[in-house]
């Protein structure tokens, strides 16, 4: 199957009124431009911001844009800056509740569900409950038929991907699916999910 094909018209609308009425907010946008700019706009400059591991965020310049423009409190940032690995996980914990969490999912469902699979889990609590605001990115490609197609898709499709990333950036080897998580419904207006009609992320 090809999980690169980007949805059409009648099933993005589709996908995102079974959003809506789960209590997830939905923007469909064109292109990674148009996302970046909606991203910016939902996230008050000043704001500290968690931000999950994202090749969909990294493509449309928001992790750069959140990192190095002086205009956001980057958490991932600060992490970065700490050498001993229990501080950085003693922060990482205190940063959990931070205001606003930015990232990306593997899948979603045209009945409405998102699909987060990780290895650790580090992303999972923000999007699940710890952050006040999760604004997601996400290339209509990633829409799916059901949770079998969204468990296959990430694993036929994100995970070699996600495991070439890893070994390319970071010589490791045999990424794995330790998390999965199923976002079923949320408090309306807590979670916003930004459709891009562009081929981006895993």
């Amino acid at each position: 199957m090809a999980w690169d094909t980007l949805a059409d018209d009648s099933i993005i609308e589709k996908t995102a009124e079974a959003l809506k009425k789960r209590g997830i907010e939905v923007f469909v946008v064109s292109n990674g431009e148009e996302a970046k700019k909606k991203v910016l706009e939902l996230i008050p400059e000043g704001s500290t911001v968690m931000e999950a591991s994202s090749t969909t965020m990294n493509e449309i310049g928001i992790t750069q844009e959140i990192e190095e423009s002086g205009k956001y409190d980057s958490v991932r940032k600060k992490l970065h800056g700490i050498t001993d690995a229990e501080e950085r996980n003693r922060m990482r914990r205190q940063f959990l509740s931070a205001p606003y969490a930015i990232g990306s999912v593997q899948a979603v469902t045209e009945d409405g569900k998102l699909v987060v699979a990780s290895a650790s889990g580090s992303q999972i609590s923000f999007y699940a409950f710890d952050s006040q605001n999760v604004i997601l990115a996400v290339s209509t490609m990633k829409i799916v038929k059901d949770l079998d197609a969204a468990f296959k898709r990430i694993h036929e499709r994100a995970l070699p991907l996600e495991n070439k990333r890893v070994h390319d950036q970071y010589g490791w080897n045999g990424s794995y699916i330790g998390k999965l998580m199923v976002l079923e419904r949320d408090r309306p207006g807590r979670t916003r999910v930004i459709f891009v009609k562009e081929q981006l992320g895993f």
